[in-house]
């Protein structure tokens, strides 16, 4: 059977429960958990196993504008309230958390979780923050492995959002000491405007802030040491419309832009040192001929990357070539979100459940273990869940769509 004879792909599952467009998705505990939130600032726990709520809360009084996971009990989310919020929130808090959602809810205001941090942020760009763990010289491996166990609190993190005054700055917080310790001023020599979208990148002692523009311009600033002057050594303007996202590999090599025009853009993201990049030009630029696509994301492999584009497609795309992969259409409504399960996720790839492997290789049923038969299906379940290559889209319908994908 050709390509072209081929039914449309059609999502895994379809989790309904948002009364409000979709704005933030994010896979969390060891892809156990999904994480939605929408325009009217609810944010919902969804268990990928059974595909249920575990939890729900309004956590801001305005849309989410992002949500990401610290460790493995913090959750972050941003909302237009002008509040950075981190909350605790386990498997075992989820038994205290209402389930409630949004579509069901009376009016009444649900138990939320316990709150760690409250930053105030500026939140007039629409700008999402930035996060990456503080990679300092003086932390050792064994505490960085016992910090990502959760043997103990999980190593600082950097946020970074839009600057307080200046809309075309950048402004970066240490948690959790929730100190502000840099700021990177808006460019003098070009005309930006707002930062639209942000993302950090850090090395040990060395920084990356990688931003995007209203303008179309794109930039790297890198840091070499906490306390030097901010360097820029990347700076092009592949689109004509206002940046909507951008997100770096995981290898730290490239990353890729997204605008409101059709322009899709690869960029160099520079050495290890942080040298001037001498040629400032984007690796690739391609005309997608579809305008308006958002909420990029590029998978963990580095394989693909993802848009949510406002003619409410899914496009998948190749990172390597930047060739459209496949186009995947089930909301009617503009999609804004999109986010992949982490499929290197060390946790995933080294454990098994319900059986276990002897020297010579033959698998027998871990019979030391002595658990039911139910809880070995429900174990099963659950690692089948984390194991799948989920994309997640979020919608203007407030419906999030399930993906199982290459």
């Amino acid at each position: 059977m050709s390509t072209q004879q081929l039914p449309p792909a059609q999502p895994a599952y379809i989790l309904r429960g948002h009364t409000a467009q979709v704005h933030g998705l994010h896979f969390t505990q060891s892809n156990r958990r999904l994480l939605t939130g929408d325009a009217d600032g609810w944010i919902v726990s969804w268990s990928l196993a059974h595909k249920r709520p575990v939890a729900t809360w309004k956590g801001h009084d305005a849309a989410i504008l992002g949500l990401a996971s610290w460790g493995r009990d913090r959750v972050i989310t941003h909302g237009r309230d002008n509040r950075l919020i981190v909350w605790k929130l386990s498997s075992e808090d989820e038994n205290n958390m209402e389930i409630t959602l949004p579509v069901d809810n009376d009016g009444s205001a649900p138990k939320q979780p316990w709150i760690l941090h409250i930053l105030d942020v500026n939140t007039l760009n629409f700008c999402s923050f930035a996060m990456c763990y503080e990679q300092l010289s003086t932390t050792t491996s064994q505490e960085l492995t016992l910090a990502n166990s959760g043997k103990f609190s999980p190593r600082p993190i950097l946020i970074g959002v839009p600057n307080a005054m200046d809309s075309g700055g950048v402004d970066i917080f240490q948690i959790p000491s929730e100190m502000r310790i840099s700021v990177i001023g808006a460019e003098k020599s070009i005309n930006t405007g707002m930062v639209m979208a942000l993302s950090l990148q850090a090395k040990k002692d060395q920084l990356k802030v990688i931003t995007g523009y209203e303008s179309g311009h794109t930039m790297v600033f890198t840091q070499k040491s906490p306390q030097s002057e901010w360097q820029k050594i990347y700076s092009a303007q592949p689109h004509s419309q206002p940046v909507l996202a951008l997100a770096t590999s995981l290898s730290q090599e490239y990353y890729i832009t997204s605008s409101a025009d059709a322009i899709i853009a690869k960029h160099p993201l520079g050495s290890p040192g942080g040298t001037l990049i001498s040629d400032s030009r984007p690796i690739k630029i391609v005309s997608t001929k579809h305008s308006g696509q958002q909420g990029l994301r590029i998978r963990s492999d580095g394989r693909i990357f993802a848009t949510a584009g406002w003619d409410a497609r899914i496009r998948v795309y190749s990172t390597k070539t930047m060739k459209e992969l496949a186009v995947l259409k089930w909301h009617k409504d503009g999609c804004y979100a999109t986010a992949f399960a982490d499929i290197t996720d060390p946790d995933i790839d080294g454990e098994s459940v319900g059986e276990s492997t002897t020297p010579e290789g033959t698998v027998e049923m871990a019979v030391v273990r002595q658990v039911s038969t139910m809880t070995v299906a429900k174990e099963r379940r659950d690692q089948r869940a984390r194991w799948t290559h989920w994309l997640a889209a979020g919608s203007k319908d407030g419906k999030v769509s399930l993906w199982d994908i290459y």
